[in-house]
């Protein structure tokens, strides 16, 4: 079981929103990240830098938060396969709900968006239904 931080959850949540935000407002981008990786695929130099500047600062956002006193996980209690066909299911749903739940549970619902509320749901049902597979049995088998 990981700590129950609320100050830091508000603080992130409120970043999270507030970068989305100012993504669409300046930019008229949405910030979901299957959408923006799914684009770096193209030829349009100004469309690959700003996506690849986005990527690069989700990798390098957690290493400079561990400078100020947050640590990283270091140990995933997972086995490759389960890893792996975790991925593959994560493709294959972002591509089925045309996104990702930042996309769709950032971006979406904050527009109000009928289509984000349905798929931010089914993510999150899905989601219990896959911890409670996970911890009864499941996982053993992976």
């Amino acid at each position: 079981m990981t700590e129950f931080t609320p100050v830091a959850g508000l603080v992130g949540g409120l970043l999270i929103g507030l970068s989305a935000a100012m993504l669409l407002i300046f930019a008229g981008r949405i910030a979901g990240i299957s959408g923006i990786v799914n684009g770096m695929f193209t030829r349009d130099r100004k469309e690959i830098l700003w996506r690849g500047a986005f990527v690069v600062g989700l990798i390098i956002g957690p290493v400079i938060a561990s400078n100020f006193n947050y640590s990283l996980p270091t140990n995933i209690e997972m086995t490759w396969p389960q890893v792996i066909l975790g991925g593959i299911f994560v493709g294959l749903g972002t591509n089925l709900a045309n996104g990702c739940t930042s996309g769709h549970g950032v971006c979406g619902i904050g527009r109000f968006s009928s289509r984000s509320i349905i798929a931010t749901a089914i993510f999150m049902l899905v989601a219990m239904i896959t911890v409670w597979l996970m911890r009864n049995g499941l996982g053993e088998l992976l």
